[in-house]
């Protein structure tokens, strides 16, 4: 059995997935484009070692912060464990939506013709195209030759809709205010447990792999280290491309996956984990 844990940043995805894990014996499989790189762990909100309790957690830490990872990687890494525990019940828990339907999904990269102009596609379609092999890119909407170029020396997905292995998909959510209210105080926790030593270890070693300069907390901090925004310009930046990140999150799983909502009890976590494992045992 595979189980999805999705949803926006912030909600509680880690201690469901390590919850059900315990429940169905399963081992955790990472869904999360910025949580397979080392020394990203208080930015990422990674599971610390006492979260997991225990229970076995892959594709995590797999890669150098200054080395090249992509949804086609991951593709390949997650289907190579899902035939490795094909024996086991796997808990798959992450917020990146492409890596999660690529993966799982009749998602097949084929190569572009070099040629290719893509008169028939508008800029706005051209970059949505560039966002399925990269969610990260920094190339604008509206430099569409970097768009074209992009998708000549890249990879396209198609046949994007057929679900390859079978999985019961849990989504976490809650209203947006609280929502907001959490990722905002998540980022001071994140400070106070050492996140500014943790991007400054990277600053001075001046990597500035696609990770860094493009992940959340992370690319806010080196504009704060080279001198461009104040401390609290760049934590007030954190929280407000958090908060659209999770908007947009959400946007992508209603429109790309069949997922089953389940607004969570913080005051009471368990109630939640309970009502998810009654839909699993009532689907499975």
């Amino acid at each position: 059995m595979i189980i999805v844990v999705c949803g926006p940043t912030g909600v509680g995805k880690t201690k469901m997935s390590v919850e059900l894990a315990k429940k169905y014996d399963a081992v955790i499989l990472n869904a999360d484009s910025m949580q397979v790189y080392k020394e990203l762990n208080i930015g990422t909100a990674k599971v610390t070692e006492e979260e997991k309790q225990g229970v076995p957690h892959y594709l995590f830490d797999i890669k150098e912060p200054d080395e090249m990872y992509t949804v086609y990687d991951y593709q390949h890494d997650l289907r190579a464990k899902l035939e490795e525990f094909k024996d086991k019940n796997i808990v798959i828990v992450g917020g990146t939506g492409l890596y999660i339907k690529a993966a799982l999904y009749n998602y097949e990269f084929n190569p572009e013709e070099e040629s290719n102009t893509y008169d028939d596609l508008t800029n706005e379609e051209l970059y949505e195209k560039v966002k399925e092999i990269d969610p990260n890119t920094e190339i604008h909407v509206n430099n569409r030759k970097r768009l074209i170029r992009q998708l000549n020396k890249g990879i396209v997905p198609t046949h994007k809709d057929e679900l390859l292995y079978p999985a019961i998909f849990i989504g976490l959510t809650t209203d947006r205010e609280t929502l907001y209210d959490r990722i905002n105080k998540r980022v001071d926790i994140m400070v106070k447990d050492g996140l500014l030593e943790e991007v400054k270890s990277l600053y001075d070693r001046n990597i500035r792999s696609k990770a860094i300069m493009t992940g959340i907390g992370y690319k806010e901090l080196y504009e704060y280290f080279d001198g461009n925004l104040t401390l609290e310009e760049s934590l007030d930046l954190i929280k407000q491309r958090s908060r659209k990140y999770a908007k947009r999150q959400y946007t992508w799983f209603n429109n790309q996956m069949d997922i089953k909502w389940f607004d969570v009890d913080f005051k009471d976590f368990n109630n939640t984990i309970n009502e998810c494992i009654d839909y699993i045992e009532s689907v499975k």
